[in-house]
This record gives C-alpha cells, sequence and structure tokens, in this order.
C-alpha cells in the first residue's frame, strides 16, 4: 500500500483550463496522475469506484507530475445527497440535555440540507448580521458513499465507502426553534438553521477508506481563532458509522457521492454556557486524524463577495 494521499477537487491558478482531479500527498503536495486523467472532478470518480478501486490502492502520488499552480476547491459541491446524523456523540448529549445517558429505543436521526450550503476550504462561511441568530460550529466526521446501498447490514456497511472528509455543520441556533408555530410537529425549522449558503463547509479533500481502516478512532477537533474548542473522538459516538450507514440504507438507497454527516462532541458555542458564538472574522479550523484540517473565516452578509464568475458552474465562492 502507497502512503497516505487524499482526493482533491483543483481549479488552475491562471484561469486557464478545466477543473481536474489531483492527489494530494501527505505533505500537501498535488499530483496530477495518469489514473485520473480522464476525470474532471471527484463526484465522476465515485462513479466509477468500484471499477478504480484496484488501481487506486496500488495508487503513488509521485507517479504523476506536480500541479504546481491548483486552487482546492470543495471535494463534492453537489452530492445527490447530503445526509446528516444528528444527536450522535453521547458528550454533545450531555452538554446540551444534561445527560449522555441514550433512552431505550432510540435510534438515529438524520436529516437532509442542500448542495447550495456546501463550500470548500479557505472559502469563506456568511453568518447573518443578526445577533439572535447564535451561529455556531459543528465539526463532524463526513462518510462518503462509494457504492449503491439498499438496506445494506451493519456488517457489510463500511463496504460500501469509499473515503471519509471533514464536515463543519454550522447552525444558526437562534433560527432553530419556531416562535409560533402552527402545532407541535413544526415546532424546529432545521433547513432554516442549518441550510442556508455557505453553512457546510467540506473538505479539504477525500481520504480513501483503507487509509481508516476503523473510523471510531479518529480524534476530531475544532479551532476558533486557534483555541480549541471542540476536542473528542469518534469512540463517543452513540451510533457508529456502520450503524448510520446501515440505518441510512433502510430509508433510503445512498449512491455514489452521497455524503453522511455523522455529528458532532462536546464543544459547541451552545453547549458552553457562555454565550459564545460565531462572529465576523473568527476562522474555524477543523482537524480529524489524518484527513487534514478544514479552514474556513467567517464573514458577515453585507461583506459576501461574489467571486462565481471565477471558477466553473460557481465550483468556488470565495
Amino acid at each position: 500500500m502507497s502512503s497516505i494521499w487524499s482526493l482533491v477537487a483543483c481549479w488552475p491558478n491562471d484561469g486557464e483550463g478545466t477543473t481536474f482531479v489531483g492527489v494530494l500527498d501527505s505533505t500537501g503536495k498535488v499530483w496530477r496522475h495518469p489514473a485520473l486523467a480522464a476525470y474532471a472532478d471527484v463526484t465522476a470518480v465515485l462513479s466509477d469506484w468500484s471499477t478504480l478501486e484496484p488501481a487506486l490502492r496500488e495508487l503513488r502520488p509521485a507517479d504523476g507530475y506536480p500541479a504546481e499552480e491548483a486552487r482546492l476547491l470543495a471535494p463534492l459541491p453537489s452530492p445527490g445527497k447530503l445526509i446528516c446524523a444528528g444527536a450522535n456523540y453521547r458528550s454533545h448529549l450531555q452538554e446540551m440535555l444534561g445527560s449522555g445517558d441514550v433512552p431505550a429505543g432510540f435510534e438515529p436521526f438524520f436529516f437532509l440540507l442542500p448542495s447550495t450550503s456546501i463550500i470548500g476550504s479557505d472559502e469563506a462561511i456568511t453568518i447573518p448580521e443578526d445577533a439572535s441568530a447564535r451561529v455556531d460550529w459543528e465539526a463532524e466526521l463526513g462518510v462518503v458513499i462509494g457504492r449503491e446501498a439498499k438496506d445494506v447490514s451493519v456488517e457489510e456497511a463500511l463496504s460500501v465507502v469509499a473515503g471519509y472528509t471533514i464536515v463543519n455543520d454550522i447552525s444558526s441556533r437562534g433560527y432553530h426553534r419556531v416562535a409560533d408555530p402552527l402545532a407541535p410537529p413544526f415546532a424546529f425549522d432545521w433547513l432554516r438553521s442549518k441550510g442556508r449558503d455557505t453553512f457546510t463547509p467540506i473538505g479539504p479533500s477525500v481520504t480513501p477508506s483503507w487509509f481508516i481502516p476503523d473510523p471510531q478512532s479518529l480524534p476530531v477537533q475544532l479551532r476558533r481563532n486557534g483555541v480549541i474548542e471542540q476536542d473528542g473522538n469518534t469512540l463517543d459516538m452513540i451510533f457508529g458509522v456502520a450503524q448510520l450507514i446501515a440505518s441510512a440504507s433502510s430509508i433510503m438507497t445512498l449512491k455514489p457521492g452521497d455524503v453522511l454527516a455523522t455529528g458532532t462532541p462536546a464543544g459547541v458555542g451552545a453547549g458552553q454556557g457562555k454565550g459564545e458564538f460565531l462572529r465576523v472574522g473568527d476562522t474555524l479550523e477543523v482537524a480529524i486524524g489524518p484527513l487534514g484540517t478544514l479552514r474556513n473565516e467567517v464573514q458577515g452578509e453585507n461583506l459576501r463577495a461574489d467571486a462565481t464568475a471565477a471558477a466553473p458552474g460557481g465550483a468556488a465562492r470565495a
């Protein structure tokens, strides 16, 4: 097996040419590799994952050539489904509810987010300039599906995983609870609080699953302006990655390129009791084991720059 590497979506810095799939090595260097030359984006690679996997397992980045001027984009800007698991760390339950005990019969809870919420590493999170929005952070392990799966068993679930990435599930706590709901079932607005444009940074890459033999032993850390806010481990998950995949596939067919965010550990702003939420000018860095670091700055709505013309199809928005 080669040394660890990951897949990145790239755009030439000079603005010439087209997007391409690069290989990011452990030193942070990007390579263009013959095995991926036919692919313009990571989603296309995932659509051929079953065919490509044997060759990719033998891939060595240095067998390609350096991509000198490459800007990294969100690796998966438009997944078919962006599935999020809620309340999936005991430590997060403890900080939010006062107890980490899991009720009998509790099952995985999922919600969906739109692809328009996705940005890549080094792109800006745009937050409402409204203090009552109480915008929060949530560092999460992202699971990237590589094979179609319906009603997959827990025992076979990890076999459908192509790789892993990092997700930051930005959440507006102030917009989550509806002030005057029509009825109790409509008391919470998940889309308004979590589905806003730029609220789901993903990246910087997709690390193949064979480099992550045990997804339940990964450190998860988030720093805000250099200060550690979250410092957990996927071992603390209530439902492990395999169980989440099995449960999600019992509801819907999972397709190559789908992304499953697996919940967040303790340390979110809402759980600290200090009124700590995101402010314009903050920098967030999420690091998970060997997956790299997802970095994003925070800007206000009135500072948002329209840079979609700088990249094809609006793939980059920074």
